[in-house]
């Protein structure tokens, strides 16, 4: 295989089609279990309408090694870091493009502990083993299944930094961007609730669509913030929060 340009300094980044597909993401999930000599890998995906395709490819590879593959469906990268280490996983990887355009896709990885992978020497040899092809298959093909109980999890951690006694009554606005923040997000907010956490929220283009109606959900840029801005005005709001497409 010719060299795989989609292989940055700390991740992974393509235009689809050209840098990354299917073949491609298949060989960087077999290279990723040999480089890590993984046997359990979190696998989760963005809400891009190339994610699920991508990240089905990645879980192909990873069987094919041997590797048991937690499938966290449609996550943010932080419950991937996240599950990585509240599973035991030996590595974790989230198929995301997070604000780039629409033609594009890529992948973060991790490896055992949510620890990054080394620029120089592991990221390394995943681009090299996924250039090079030809892997022997394991002697027992590994599995996919799903995460169970991931998201609790998550939240159940994040609740844990939470004092509800302390906090004020709030009106928060929230804008998802039509990312893959919004089912989390309200996880999180029906536990808060529970708890008797004194919040009212309103939400703004909450729900995951990866055709990204409102634009691509990068909050970083200028123009893109007056919209929560706005919105926060509007509603009466105390506090606007607006996340990444993959948070």
């Amino acid at each position: 295989m010719t060299e795989l340009s989609c292989f940055k300094a700390y991740d992974i980044r393509g235009r689809l089609g050209d840098n990354l597909d299917e073949d491609i993401a298949r060989v960087i999930g077999q290279g990723f279990a040999v480089a890590l000599d993984a046997k359990r890998v979190v696998l989760g995906r963005d809400i891009r309408a190339s994610s699920e395709s991508l990240a089905a490819a990645v879980a192909e590879g990873l069987v094919a090694q041997g590797v048991e593959v937690l499938d966290l469906g449609l996550s943010g990268t932080e419950e991937m870091y996240f599950a990585t280490t509240h599973f035991g996983a030996d590595g974790g990887i989230c198929v995301t493009a997070s604000h780039n355009p629409m033609d594009y896709n890529g992948m973060k990885m991790v490896k055992a502990g949510s620890a990054p992978l080394d620029p120089a020497t592991e990221l390394a040899r995943v681009k090299a083993l996924a250039e090079a092809g030809g892997f022997a298959p394991a002697a027992v093909p590994g599995r996919i299944v799903p995460a169970e109980g991931a998201r609790a999890a998550y939240v159940a951690r994040v609740m844990s930094f939470v004092d509800v006694a302390a906090l004020k009554p709030l009106k928060i606005l929230v804008n998802a961007g039509n990312g893959a923040a919004g089912p989390t997000f309200d996880a999180l907010f029906s536990a808060l609730k529970a708890a008797g956490a004194p919040l009212e929220v309103v939400r703004l283009h909450h729900d995951p669509d990866g055709s990204f109606p409102n634009g691509i959900p990068n909050p970083l840029l200028t123009e893109n913030q007056p919209v929560t801005a706005e919105a926060v005005v509007a509603a009466g709001a105390d506090l606007g929060v607006a996340w990444d497409g993959d948070f």
